[in-house]
Parts: structure tokens; sequence; C-alpha cells
């Protein structure tokens, strides 16, 4: 820079030098004056109750181990899941899915959509999906004999019936005492041949079954027509019977085993893993039902032959003072019992709740959507599949499925 009077001149190089420096020294006077910046706080991994809430399709990002929807209450639950086994979504489109059943000799997992009347199979070997049975009759429950035969729970037919080895298919049940059966829910089988299963009135209804004719109990006004989407000669009739649990004998004679009285509105059923109890789920009221319905709980009765006995409340499913409501049940090799759970709200008691025999509450799985049932498979029968809402759920565990279905 030359001084020429009072004028100051300042050359090309010492204008590239100040340049320079300013370059350099700016960063370090910047950081002279900004705090410290903070030090990052651990991530919460993604789980149903977090805000944004996990995601379960497709392209969801990896689930951490251990998955934070698996939920411990007591620590005798960790032996029944794995650290690194984590909830998936194997499928999703659905109306409303039921009664999934696992098939040990096609390794596949059937299970129902009383609301679009088919059934679905997921197949073990590559996960594909496809209709199984449509029409199915709006099909509810379904399960696996000891011979392998797929028995299924029809709303609309109002019968239970057996799809045999060669292709045809038999009603084990469609009347009691010379009435109609109401729309019977789950069935499962016991090793001496006979099925046992529900028969309340939920399939009485438009959305996943049909209404009785004008003046029955579930169609009192007569506003309703039966008959509409269903095949030409297709009769509703009316509802003839209570919501009763019978039982079928491998003879084909239908018995009550409990009456209305006893339990309303039978639902879900399971036999322990020795077949000497029998738990059954009471939900509430169905299409013209006029009692009081089930209280939604579960109960367990002793199995004397072809009667139960000794009946008495398992477990009222309130869990953080949140009724759990049940609908269906399986239990594992020591006698767990493993419950869906259709709450809905609040969010995050929705999924399955899993209890001791002793009915100690022992863990829970979370899940986006409302539980309607579960069942083991898989080929070592070790992984749990759930039907919630309009997906399919699956979880491998530490334990495996009682008794085959």
């Amino acid at each position: 820079m030359e001084k020429q009077g009072h004028v100051r001149y300042v050359t090309r190089r010492r204008l590239v030098e100040a340049v320079a420096f300013t370059a350099v020294a700016a960063p370090v006077i910047a950081g002279a004056q900004q705090p410290p910046a903070p030090t990052p706080t651990p991530s919460v991994p993604a789980s149903t109750v977090t805000t944004p809430p996990r995601e379960f399709g497709a392209n969801a990002p990896l689930t951490p181990y251990r998955d934070p929807d698996v939920v411990t209450v007591d620590p005798a639950f960790n032996s029944l899941v794995l650290f690194n086994g984590t909830i998936r979504r194997l499928w999703t489109g659905g109306l409303y899915g039921e009664g999934p059943a696992w098939s040990g000799q096609g390794r596949y997992l059937v299970w129902s959509d009383p609301v679009a009347n088919r059934q679905y199979r997921w197949l073990d070997d590559d996960g594909h999906v496809s209709v199984f049975r449509q029409p199915s009759s709006h099909s509810n429950g379904n399960t696996f004999d000891f011979q392998g035969r797929q028995v299924s729970c029809e709303n609309l037919a109002r019968r239970v019936v057996r799809y045999e080895a060669d292709g045809s298919a038999t009603v084990l049940a469609d009347r009691y005492d010379g009435k109609r059966l109401n729309s019977p829910n789950d069935v499962v089988a016991h090793p001496d041949g006979s099925y046992w299963f529900t028969d309340p009135a939920y399939g009485r209804s438009l959305y996943s079954g049909a209404p009785d004719e004008p003046g029955g109990p579930a169609n009192r006004a007569g506003r309703f027509k039966p008959t509409l989407g269903q095949a030409p000669g297709f009769s509703s009739g009316r509802r003839e019977l209570p919501t009763n649990t019978y039982r079928i004998d491998p003879d084909g004679k239908v018995e009550v085993v409990l009456g209305e009285q006893q339990l309303p509105s039978p639902n879900g059923l399971c036999f322990s893993p020795d077949y000497k109890k029998l738990y059954v789920i009471s939900t509430g009221r169905g299409p013209g039902d006029s009692g009081p319905g089930g209280k939604r709980d579960m109960h367990v009765f002793d199995v004397a032959g072809n009667k139960l006995e000794n009946g008495r409340v398992f477990c009222d499913f309130k869990v953080d003072g949140v009724v759990c409501s049940p609908d269906g049940v399986r239990a594992d090799v020591d006698g767990n019992l493993w419950c869906s759970s259709h709450t809905g709200t609040p969010l995050g008691y929705s999924g399955v709740t899993v209890w001791s025999p002793d009915g100690k509450l022992l863990g829970r799985i979370r899940l986006p959507e409302s539980c309607a049932n579960v069942c083991f498979g898989g080929p070592k029968r070790n992984r749990l599949f759930m039907t919630a809402g309009q997906s399919l759920y699956a979880l491998y565990v530490g334990t495996q499925g009682a008794g085959p279905g």
C-alpha cells in the first residue's frame, strides 16, 4: 500500500493476502463465538406407541434387537420369546382377518376373512399369499385335526365342515335338537376324535354373514333383505338357539357342553396341552342377543370325558386398567395362554397378551391393529401367527404350540 498525500492505494498483492487471511481466520473466530454442540441423546426405537409410530410395511426400516413391541411384564416371559425375534407384517389388504390355522402337512397357513367371504393361504416356502377358497360361506374359525384335515366354521351356512383328503367336504354339525345353529365361530380337535366348537350369533349380520329372515331376533323390524348378494334359493332362516358351546362325538352326535346360562357369547377356545382343561372366551352380545352377553373374559373348565366340570373365571384381561378384550386363544407346550387383544384404544394394548397357567400376565405383543386370533405354526411350530385387522403378522418365539391347528 502506497501513500500519496492523504490518499491510500492498495496493491493487488496486498489485497490477495488480506482475503486469504480472512478465509483462514473466519472459522476460528466463528467457532470461538459459538456454544459447544450438544451431546447427542440415544434414539428410541420406533414402536406402535412412538411418534411417529413404527412402520410395518415392506419397506419399513430394520427393527433393532430386542423388538420394542415385545414387552416383558414378568421375567418368565423372556424364556418364551427370542432376543432377535422381530414382529413381521407378512401381508395386508384384507377386511377382517380371523381363524388362522397351520397345516403341518402342507406347510401353509390358512385364515378367514369373513367380511370378504374368502379364505387365504400363506406359503412357508416363499411367503406367497393367494385366495384359498372363495366363496367360503363367510367362514370364521379354522383348525386342522390329528389327521391333518381342515375343519372350518361357516357363518353363512351356520355349520361346521371338514375338508377330506379326497377333496370332498363333510358337514360335521349344522343342527342341534333339530334346530339350526347360529353361526359357529371357533373349533378345536380332541385326540379322541371329537370336535368342540362355540356357537355365538356374530355371523347373523350383513357384515360377516346374513341377518335373520324378517321377524327373527337379528332382523325384528324386517328392514334387512338377507337374500341380497346370495345364490338363488338361499334361505337365511331365523335364529333358533341360544349361544351354546358344543361337542361333536366321533359318531356324529352333537351335544351341549356349556349352555348360555353357564357361559354366554362363547368365542375362542382351546385345550390345555394335556387336554384336561378347556379354556373358553366369553365376549359381548351378538346380533339378536337379548341376554347380558359375556364380560370379555375367559373361563376354564376341567374336562371329564364328554363333559365339563368345575368352571371358573381364568382372567378378566385387565392390563393397566384397560380390558384387553380377548377373541382367540392358543396354548403353548407349557400351558401358557396366548390370547388375542382387540382393544383398539388406547394405543398400545391391541395385539397379544400372554398368561401363565395360573393366570399371571407374563408379557404382551403390541400391534398397530386390533388382533382377532392367533395360532402357532411353521415347520417347528415355533412361530406365532396373528390375524389383526386387515393384516397378517408373525413372530418367532422360544416355545412351541400345543396340539394341531
